[in-house]
């Protein structure tokens, strides 16, 4: 019997309601409903596309609190992290409101009589993850919307009352949005299903693999929003603790369970020391930050620094598995290829140092990973900064800067990262049919 979608509190691991998966009718019902939207929404206009758009941002701002709350409940956000993630939301669809028409609109070609038109492709499948329970879906959905496609949602299985809030949210909007609680095996089917144009995948890489090779064996176009491991390169600074400052704060935000958090923080030797000691000094200050989104997510953080202690890494401080899905925050120094904690996603509260003697060693060292998504580099010369940002391997590259985030901005990465944009200009047109129209003179 398929596993049902759960609302579990992290910190008690009390199950608190159920839901029933969906039956392969209510698979079938939500593709024809999706496809039905489809034709009607396809035939809307733009400006009236945007118009909904706004909507939907609105009740997020509207409904920020009751979506935090939603989120505290089944993966353990902060309530300050939760209104961040829904005002994220509301930016993103504003974002797609204001420039989506510019966007889409056609573009003259220089051949005289040829125009690039962006035109909607169907129904689309997202798969998203529990980490980010809106803005992944805000950031799949937004520009698709906009661009006149119809949205089937296949959430994570522990957060199914996030589910349910967004599709109240977007349809009452107005927009073509049905979610399912859909098996693993139905998840197949959809993907085989005509009526299903494209699918967007946010999520593991052992996940994503198989959504792709699904994808490719029916011919369907898919986005890939993978792991991350990215590197965050200390040359030099003028003042360690602040930096340590930003390296702890950002590492540590949503717990340390965010694909482009810096999970590998590279220091040249010259403050390598005093950086370690600043960053020990914040875990070990750091008020206990709640759990982590599961229980299973906190044994698969411990697993790996318990791999990576055994097989000689040094703890400085934390490692401990608590109650619940409690794990504290941990600073870990001399991991090396041997241990798992070098090849894989860290998806917790571990800020894992190493040192390096040199510039090439730091860029050697960052690109030395299956991972691509996102990169940082810090100098108190911006130009040194630049000038080995360029050489990292990564979808994201930024200059003294953790990461750069904005409904603007495309999100995306290389490698085993995946591939495809979400967001900015290039996230509307992924899912569309950039077609040739071309008139005789």
């Amino acid at each position: 019997m398929a596993r049902p979608y759960a609302v579990t509190e992290p910190a008690t691991r009390q199950v608190l309601e159920l839901f029933a998966p969906a039956t392969d009718a209510r698979v079938q019902s939500a593709l024809s409903t999706a496809d039905k939207l489809f034709a009607d929404w396809r035939a809307v206009p733009v400006t009236e596309r945007a118009a909904v758009l706004r909507r939907i941002a609105r009740a997020f701002a509207g409904h920020a609190e009751e979506l935090a709350a939603t989120m505290a409940l089944e993966m353990g956000k902060t309530h300050a992290e939760g209104l961040e993630e829904a005002d994220s939301c509301r930016e993103i669809f504003e974002y797609y409101a204001t420039e989506g028409p510019g966007l889409l609109a056609d573009e003259p070609l220089p051949t005289p009589g040829a125009v690039l038109q962006k035109r909607p492709i169907g129904a689309l499948l997202g798969i998203m993850p529990w980490n980010f329970p809106c803005y992944q879906v805000a950031r799949f959905a937004a520009p698709n919307l906009m661009a006149g496609n119809a949205i089937v949602l296949k959430h994570a299985e522990s957060v199914p009352r996030s589910a349910l809030a967004l599709e109240r949210l977007i349809t009452d909007a107005g927009a073509p949005y049905v979610n399912l609680f859909a098996t693993h095996p139905q998840v197949e089917t959809i993907i085989a299903d005509p009526r299903i144009q494209g699918v967007s995948f946010t999520g593991s890489e052992r996940a994503g693999s198989a959504v792709a090779a699904l994808a490719g064996q029916h011919l369907k176009k898919c986005v890939l929003e993978l792991g991350g491991s990215d590197p965050f390169v200390v040359l030099d600074t003028d003042d360690v603790e602040a930096l340590a400052a930003t390296a702890w704060s950002f590492r540590m935000y949503n717990k340390g369970q965010a694909c482009n958090s810096n999970k590998r923080i590279i220091v040249l030797a010259g403050h390598y020391d005093a950086f370690v000691t600043a960053l020990v000094a914040r875990a070990e200050e750091q008020t206990p930050p709640g759990p982590l989104a599961s229980r299973a997510a906190a044994e698969t953080v411990a697993a790996l620094v318990d791999d990576a202690v055994a097989r000689g890494a040094t703890l400085h401080t934390g490692g401990v598995l608590g109650p619940g899905a409690f794990y504290s925050p941990t600073v870990l120094t001399g991991v090396t290829d041997q241990m798992r904690a070098f090849h894989e996603e860290l998806f917790g509260p571990v800020a894992v140092v190493y040192r390096v003697g040199s510039e090439q060693e730091a860029v050697d060292l960052a690109n030395r990973s299956a991972f691509g998504l996102g990169a940082s580099v810090f100098s108190a010369d911006p130009a040194r900064a630049a000038r080995v940002a360029d050489l990292l391997d990564a979808g994201m590259v930024n200059v003294n800067t953790p990461a750069a985030t904005s409904a603007a901005l495309p999100f995306g990465g290389t490698k085993r990262s995946g591939f495809g944009r979400e967001l900015g200009p290039l996230g509307i047109t992924e899912f569309v049919n950039q077609r040739l129209f071309f008139t005789a003179g």
